[in-house]
């Protein structure tokens, strides 16, 4: 069963942000926050119904305004101008984070069939936003196997070019130390002709 959406705001970086989803839990998974934002007091459940409208009517998508003005929220928000930055840098600072007024909301009037709407239309949204975290994934693991099949062919020529060298190094070795052995030989051969023929001359000569 479907469950019945409620409408979080926070902020985060240059944005407030708003969602309506299922839990608490919910928004801060969508917001990607790594912390407890709701238990430092930095999120909270929104009492606004123009927030609150424009959440339920696209579910469990991240809505955004520049953080600290008073725009509407949407899935597509401009960064704040500088001027604009540091006033509501101000504003923030002379106001309390996120602290819900104490005086009781307004009730709205519930709409059983658009609660149901809204849950189903959150559902088809986390979906989506599951199976786009699935394609990334998938997308992101190619690119890791390129890389290690990459990886592995360098590797594999790095090793053949090694080998290749050693051999032709074990061949030029080879050939030295026969070059070196024809070369003692050639030595030998010269010393005793030398000694036979220097003791030819000698004899020669008287």
């Amino acid at each position: 069963m479907a469950r019945k959406l409620k409408t979080f705001e926070t902020s985060l970086g240059f944005f407030d942000l708003a969602i309506a989803a299922p839990s608490m839990k919910a928004a801060l998974e969508a917001w990607g926050a790594d912390s407890n934002l709701f238990h430092q007091g930095a999120a909270r459940e929104s009492k606004d119904s123009g927030v609150i409208a424009a959440t339920l009517a696209k579910p469990g998508v991240v809505l955004k305004r520049p953080v600290g003005s008073d725009q509407p929220f949407s899935e597509h928000a401009e960064l704040p101008t500088q001027l604009e930055a540091e006033h509501y840098g101000r504003a923030a600072k002379a106001r309390p984070k996120v602290k819900d007024k104490p005086t009781k909301p307004p009730r709205r009037a519930s709409d059983p069939k658009a609660e149901r709407r809204a849950a189903l239309a959150y559902q088809k949204e986390q979906r989506r936003r599951e199976a786009e975290h699935r394609k990334e994934e998938a997308q992101r693991e190619k690119e890791r196997e390129r890389r290690r099949q990459a990886i592995a062919k360098a590797q594999a020529a790095l090793d053949d070019a090694e080998r290749e060298h050693d051999k032709r190094a074990a061949a030029i070795e080879a050939a030295r130390a026969a070059l070196e052995d024809k070369s003692q030989a050639e030595e030998a051969r010269w010393e005793k002709e030398k000694s036979k023929l220097g003791a030819a001359l000698r004899r020669a000569r008287g």
